[in-house]
């Protein structure tokens, strides 16, 4: 499975994260800063290419501004520009410009891309094994730009970078009849707090999904290239927001490898830390993979995820949209026991397997109201269908 995708807008230093909070207008000291906006992306599940054109990125002081509302300052490209978000991996950026910006705090971001029109495909999905671009709606990207709630501060004469994390695999869903629209799914991250973590699979596994997690959601995620290194960046320091959890899933139908966990990866600013090396890589157990499949109400519009218990803690493996149109989704996860261990500062991190977690998940289903339901599925004996939630 592949999985997800990143934005990246990049505001510089230094920069400070304010508090979270609604509305407020900049608390501007005087003086002029300099925003600068980039792109970097990490392959999304079922697709070979993710194509989006961006035409700008907007911000604001106040996080309830409106389209129509003052304050917003925009960051137009000279031209739109049209990026595949699965070529920009493992921390691979793509420019897209600066603007200057009032020294104070700021708290709502805007992207906005160009619309399909006729011929013309701004925005598309190539689905894996195929050649062909599909167009991919954006009902309202192209008026009033995707919204993302994130405070920070532009001080003078200062050039501020900040990520914006877009989740593709979360991102887009399908309708009944094949076409697929955009749910963005976007989170940022501001580069002056934040580290990286790195490390390799073995060579059998490259191509796997590794995901930094805290408290069982996906913070980031790319895929460990050919050599097997992979690459998880920005995240926000330890100190700030706590230790990451580092999952690598190779789910690949219909043989592939065992889930890998390594709990408590700590970050700190501008520092990557090492979690497994070329010469000791982190090495998973063959495994058989089997699907989770069922239909969720429709009118729910459900992110569904699978989650698996180590005995420390409990995980993101795999994620879907259900369909639109027929609520139906699937969620490959392999069966054998995950191996687990925790990082206390020296490599190897030794794995351990968690015999009782085997073949053992969570699923989840998150309605876009808000609601979740959830119900424990056992896929030891094989593939389990039927799993229906209803909302």
């Amino acid at each position: 499975m592949k999985m997800t995708s990143k934005l990246l807008c990049l505001l510089a230093f230094p920069l400070a994260l304010g508090a979270c909070g609604g509305g407020g207008g900049s608390s501007s000291s005087g003086g002029t800063g300099t925003l600068h906006v980039a792109m970097t992306d990490a392959p999304s599940c079922g697709f070979d290419h993710v194509y989006v054109t961006v035409n700008k990125v907007r911000v604001n002081a106040s996080s309830t501004a409106g389209d129509t509302d003052g304050g917003w300052t925009d960051i137009a490209l000279a031209a739109p520009q049209k990026v595949d978000l699965l070529s920009l991996t493992n921390g691979v950026l793509t420019d897209l410009g600066r603007a200057p910006l009032a020294a104070g705090q700021y708290q709502q971001i805007r992207l906005v891309l160009a619309q399909n029109q006729g011929n013309a495909v701004a925005n598309s999905v190539v689905v894996s094994g195929t050649t062909t671009e599909q167009p991919l709606a954006t009902p309202s990207a192209s008026q009033s730009g995707y919204k993302i709630i994130q405070p920070f501060t532009v001080q003078a004469n200062t050039l501020v970078d900040l990520v914006l994390d877009f989740n593709a695999c979360k991102s887009i869903v399908q309708r009944g009849n094949g076409t697929y629209s955009l749910k963005p799914v976007v989170t940022a991250t501001p580069t002056v707090v934040s580290g990286s973590i790195t490390g390799f699979v073995a060579p059998g596994e490259a191509g796997a999904t590794v995901y930094a997690e805290q408290n069982g959601h996906v913070v980031r995620g790319t895929v460990a290239d050919s050599n097997g290194q992979f690459v998880l960046s920005p995240l926000i320091q330890s100190s700030s927001n706590g230790n990451y959890d580092v999952v690598v899933v190779d789910n690949r139908q219909p043989s592939g490898h065992a889930n890998g966990v390594i709990h408590a990866v700590p970050v700190t600013a501008n520092t990557t830390t090492t979690i497994a090396t070329a010469s000791v890589p982190i090495t998973l157990p063959v495994s058989a993979v089997d699907a989770i499949t069922g239909t969720v109400t429709a009118s729910a519009q459900a992110a569904m995820r699978a989650l698996q218990n180590d005995g420390v803690g409990s995980y993101e493996v795999a994620s879907a949209n259900a369909n639109l149109d027929s609520g139906a989704y699937a969620l490959a996860v392999p069966a054998a026991a995950p191996v687990t261990g925790t990082y206390a500062g020296s490599l190897p991190v030794v794995l351990s397997a968690a015999n009782g977690a085997a073949g053992a998940y969570t699923v989840e289903a998150d309605s876009a109201s808000g609601t979740t339901q959830s119900t424990a599925v056992n896929v030891s004996a094989g593939s389990q269908s039927g799993i229906n939630f209803n909302f």
